[in-house]
């Protein structure tokens, strides 16, 4: 499909922008940062999202990417996200391949500012959920994403009695909304903008 290997592709891609970045000076918001991994099954390459259970605290039932707030104690937010990843599905640090990171987001639910960093992992994995924190694994097909990029998906989705305007994507009978949506999005308008991929939005 590719010359060079799509993870090559992309590590280029991010290596050659600067993400952009939400100040914090005043500390309103609280740090966080998720690994966005990407993995080969096949031929084809995929996203795996985590489904939150109804037992966490913030974004229940939520499909979302694995990650969590910065401890004071982390090193940069790639070691948070790894850590939190090792956490959340069993994800050795040492077996994911850093390849950059996206811009910044805020949650529409809560108070973080999140900071993606993509990884490249091997697949099959043998993965450990944390049954506190994740129902399941779903592995969305990158394809799906970048059809839908550059198009106007927003939609009303109601959560715990609010209902937030955002960008939506389905796949497989879940809804991907809120700031997982938009990093999604975000990752695709990269890879469409650097990279020339079938099924892109250009």
């Amino acid at each position: 499909m590719f010359s060079i290997e799509l993870p090559e592709l992309i590590e280029q891609a991010l290596c050659t922008r600067r993400p952009q970045t939400i100040e914090n000076g005043l500390n309103i918001y609280l740090e966080s940062a998720v690994l966005v991994p990407l993995l080969k099954e096949g031929s084809d390459y995929k996203v795996l999202l985590t489904k939150r259970t109804a037992k966490v605290h913030a974004h229940k039932g939520q499909i979302s990417f694995p990650g969590g707030a910065v401890d004071p104690t982390d090193s940069s937010f790639e070691h948070t996200a790894l850590r939190e990843a090792q956490e959340e599905i069993g994800l050795l640090s040492d077996h994911v391949t850093l390849l950059g990171r996206l811009d910044d987001m805020l949650t529409m639910a809560s108070n973080f500012i999140i900071h993606p960093v993509v990884g490249f992992i091997p697949y099959p994995y043998e993965f450990r959920l944390h049954s506190f924190e994740v129902q399941k694994l779903i592995l969305a097909p990158l394809q799906v994403f970048l059809r839908s990029s550059g198009q106007n998906n927003l939609e009303s989705v109601e959560f715990e009695g609010r209902v937030y305007s955002s960008l939506a994507y389905h796949y497989n009978g879940h809804v991907i909304w809120g700031a997982t949506a938009r990093i999604l999005e975000n990752l695709a308008r990269i890879l469409d903008e650097k990279i020339d991929l079938p099924g892109g939005a250009g």
